[in-house]
């Protein structure tokens, strides 16, 4: 295929491949019916039963207790972070490349007064297990230290390229949460494909940790929302921060229908887009100046390195293709971002490369509106 496609009314169009995230998807139709359909009420007041539907059977499939719809990812990891530290100057150990850390605006010392303690992510995006022990703050030095109340990991590791965290080391990070009295929260955006990576029911994934926030417009493909799980308790504090963080909504069942679509439909699917991904990783590696860590390659995030003598970088390369209908993200100078998701298909995928290809020869400089 060419840079134009072909739309419903047999109208020609531009062609675009929107590989800068897995957020980027649109609605099925599936799920704009569902989202027409909707029975919903004021969540707000705990009557919303298609709300209600999602929150039971996420609780359900993540082994915990109780769940609770949340506008975003954002919001779900701050409030999981304020319950769990519910005393202002409480301190959580994290990673130094972490969402938490580095893309969520500081919202947990900014809001919560929490102090984040960083350990060094490794590039499997793990911390050492010894590391994290003696980041824990000893309790009789409560006059002067902040309180270790939390340890946050993410799985699978964005930053590291989507690397997954395996039941292993959850379950010893568990175990050292526990020695110390301490609770475990887990940054699941794309938990779903960590599991499917790994081959591991997600409920033993997540089997360890006190709460999980769970990213519903990311690899699964809905428009809107997080789910966050863990007990009844924790539910209870959650739904009141997420008041207060003005993340009550009302008649939310709307954005619920088209989540639960995308978890009967879509979780199915991340296990192609972990294929297209490793297809494009593979080809990307056999261009000249060009390189990609294909055992890093774990999930749908690719990450491909520029050589530095090459006569493009990444902003160039990135304008490059977006002039012929395909978007990617810079992550530096010379290191590109792609991102595969379900509406990103093996054609796609192959289109891309042969456009990569020119670009990075000099050979596709036509400029095709």
């Amino acid at each position: 295929m060419g840079d134009v496609a072909i739309d419903k009314d047999g109208e020609t169009m531009r062609r675009v491949i929107d590989m800068r995230s897995d957020t980027v998807t649109k609605p099925t139709d599936t799920m704009r019916t569902a989202m027409a359909n909707a029975e919903v009420d004021d969540d707000v007041l705990g009557n919303d039963p298609t709300a209600l539907r999602l929150e039971t059977e996420m609780a359900r499939i993540m082994g915990k207790e109780a769940a609770l719809f949340v506008p975003s990812g954002t919001m779900g990891n701050l409030i999981s972070v304020l319950v769990h530290c519910d005393v202002r100057g409480s301190e959580v150990i994290l990673g130094d490349n972490s969402h938490i850390h580095i893309y969520e605006n500081g919202g947990i010392s900014t809001l919560g007064g929490v102090h984040p303690r960083t350990v060094k992510n490794n590039e499997d995006g793990t911390m050492d297990l010894d590391l994290i022990e003696a980041a824990i703050r000893d309790p009789r030095g409560a006059l002067v230290y902040p309180i270790t109340r939390l340890i946050c990991l993410e799985n699978s590791h964005g930053n590291t390229g989507g690397r997954c965290l395996s039941v292993e080391y959850i379950d010893r990070v568990g175990e050292l949460a526990k020695k110390h009295g301490l609770k475990l929260h887990i940054d699941g955006a794309r938990i779903f494909n960590a599991a499917t990576a790994l081959a591991v029911p997600v409920d033993r994934l997540v089997q360890a940790a006190d709460s999980v926030s769970v990213c519903l417009s990311k690899g699964l493909g809905a428009p809107v929302g997080t789910v966050i799980v863990g007990s009844t308790n924790f539910i209870t504090k959650a739904k009141i921060l997420r008041k207060t963080l003005g993340g009550g909504m009302r008649q939310v069942g709307v954005l619920c229908a088209a989540a639960l679509v995308a978890v009967k439909e879509n979780v199915k699917k991340l296990e192609d887009d972990h294929k297209h991904a490793k297809l494009l990783a593979v080809g990307l590696n056999k261009i000249q100046g060009l390189h990609v860590d294909i055992s890093a390659v774990e999930t749908n995030i690719v990450y491909v390195n520029i050589c530095k003598d090459s006569s493009t970088n990444a902003a160039k390369l990135c304008k490059t293709l977006d002039e012929h209908g395909i978007l990617v993200m810079p992550d530096d100078d010379y290191k590109v971002r792609i991102v595969i998701h379900h509406q990103i298909t093996v054609n796609d995928v192959e289109y891309t490369l042969s456009c990569i290809q020119k670009a990075v020869t000099g050979a596709l400089s036509e400029h095709v509106e």
